[in-house]
């Protein structure tokens, strides 16, 4: 799917008519690529967004047309009923801002030999935006025209020469213009101070762990990623390489934009069974100490006027280191030059399935050396015996039903199965009393499967069925195992170890611990005879 660019600069009235060119035929924009004439397709009517910020609808485009300049907008602001297209207007009349920018989605591309960037053929415009720093420096309004009508050139055009005002009134006009500059001071101090003021807040620094939306350089340092991972560092422009984040290792990698970072992880929940029943969270630290109670409380029944007893409880700690796992994948050099191809979206898909192929294995039978604790692999898990050393013993429904109840209600009550396919294709077969299968299917769509009412979690390293193994689990998988992610994903592109094969090998780094916080809230059946 290609990905949303913003492609110029920005376009905003307050107090009536606007006008502009968003889009200059001819020449590149910062990354290099030039859209030519031919490529817009015909728009409808939109909304002006300011920033291309869907929650600061400003006004409304009324003609987007292709010209032989350009791009040719005009619009009309809402200057009645929306305050920030006000105060839009004004900083567009003074001149603070006077740039356009278009978001859109790319059709036809080819990549251009001998220089970065792109010529594109065809596009569709999804929405034209007011910026401050628009990404084609010819991109801007040509005209504001205020309520009364009157149309304020952006340009070099001067009005035509009037008579010299009396004395009195000169004098009044510089007046007003001390005032004016006084006030636009004190407009540019509060600007300023607002900035820092946001910044303070931020709970890191820009380009690192700052949601897209908080952070001004989401974009382009996005983009900056996607050139990285295309061209290498060495091809990139100066302005795209200072937006990158070199990584805290010692790998020379650097660290992947939040939105390739929330890509990734969506594949690795996809694959990852674990994470989609366990409770995940984040962390910055390299362990996470968790309190945990070791000893119930022994209360007493006691007469009216009796000493109470003290009620002892006692305590302890879960320590959960966090680990580091890596990865390489290797891309063909053909699909990087393809300009068309989306490159970090297909980095990030097989980064997150080696990823959550290394997690779905460690968080069920990791042995916690240099990897998380598997909760098979949990001293402190209890378990409920088959009967037999190598099977499900002689009733295998009875099993089942042995281990559902053998929870706790409370945990009972929100649990679910965990098992294998091949497991699960055998616990499918069984029936009860009268002839009717334990396994319910789904009636509706998007519900799971479920064993006497309780869902199904195929997970493919479960183990089989045999001789002292576990293959099945039932529980509350989100009371009993926590997932922590440190923050943070480096990727390091290796342009020379395959080479010869026309590949190139990107390596992905990634932190992450998980361990049992509360054993009793799983059961594991074993094939052994007690």
């Amino acid at each position: 799917m290609d990905k949303l660019e913003f492609k110029a600069e920005l376009s905003v009235s307050e107090a009536g008519e606007i006008t502009g060119l968003a889009w200059p035929f001819g020449s590149p924009d910062i990354a290099g690529d030039i859209i030519h004439k031919g490529a817009f397709a015909k728009s409808a009517a939109m909304p002006i967004m300011f920033e291309h910020d869907p929650d600061r609808i400003i006004g409304n485009w009324e003609t987007v047309e292709e010209t032989d300049d350009g791009l040719q907008v005009k619009g009309r602001l809402f200057l009645d009923s929306v305050p920030r297209a006000r105060e839009v207007h004004g900083r567009v009349r003074s001149g603070r801002i006077n740039g356009l920018s278009i978001g859109f989605r790319a059709g036809e591309t080819k990549a251009r030999s001998g220089s970065r960037g792109r010529d594109i053929y065809s596009l569709h415009v999804a929405e034209i935006s007011i910026v401050a720093n628009p990404s084609h420096p010819d991109a801007r309004i040509l005209t504001v025209k205020s309520v009364d009508g009157t149309a304020h050139p952006k340009g070099n055009e001067m009005p035509n020469e009037l008579p010299a005002p009396a004395p009195e009134i000169a004098e009044l006009e510089k007046k007003v213009a001390a005032v004016a500059n006084d006030v636009a001071t004190v407009v540019k101090l509060t600007e300023r101070f607002d900035k820092l003021e946001a910044k303070l807040n931020r709970p890191a620094a820009a380009n690192s762990n700052v949601p897209a939306a908080d952070n001004d350089n989401a974009a382009l340092e996005t983009k900056a990623f996607q050139s990285y991972l295309r061209f290498g560092r060495d091809a990139m422009p100066e302005e795209e390489r200072k937006s990158l984040t070199v990584a805290p290792d010692t790998s020379g990698g650097y660290l992947a934009p939040s939105d390739v970072q929330t890509e990734i992880l969506k594949n690795i929940v996809a694959i990852s069974p674990m994470r989609q029943a366990a409770r995940v969270s984040g962390t910055s630290a390299g362990e996470v100490i968790l309190p945990k109670r070791v000893g119930r409380p022994t209360g007493q029944w006691v007469g009216e006027t009796e000493d109470r007893p003290a009620t002892g409880s006692t305590y302890g700690q879960v320590e959960i280191p966090v680990h580091e796992m890596a990865c390489y994948v290797d891309v063909s050099l053909k699909l990087l030059e393809d300009a068309a191809v989306n490159v970090e979206a297909e980095v990030a898909f097989d980064v997150g399935q080696e990823f959550g192929r290394m997690e779905g294995a460690v968080f069920i039978s990791g042995n916690g050396t240099k990897k998380p604790l598997g909760f098979l692999n949990s001293a402190d898990v209890g378990y409920v015996p088959s009967g037999n050393a190598a099977t499900l013993g002689t009733s295998p429904s009875d099993l089942l039903i042995t281990a559902f109840y053998a929870m706790p209600v409370f945990y009972r009550n929100t649990g679910s199965w965990m098992m294998n396919g091949n497991t699960v294709a055998s616990i499918r077969k069984l029936k009860d009393g009268q002839g009717n299968y334990l396994w319910q299917p789904a009636y509706a769509a998007g519900q799971p499967e479920t064993i006497l009412g309780r869902p199904v979690i195929e997970a493919p390293d479960m183990p089989d069925i045999g001789a002292g193994l576990e293959p099945i689990a039932f529980g509350d998988f989100s009371m009993a195992y926590r997932i922590f992610d440190r923050v943070g994903m480096s990727i390091f592109a290796d342009p020379y170890t395959v080479r010869a094969s026309g590949l190139i090998r990107f390596h992905a780094r990634r932190r992450v611990g998980g361990n049992i916080v509360l054993a009793e809230a799983i059961r594991k059946i074993r094939c052994a005879a007690s």
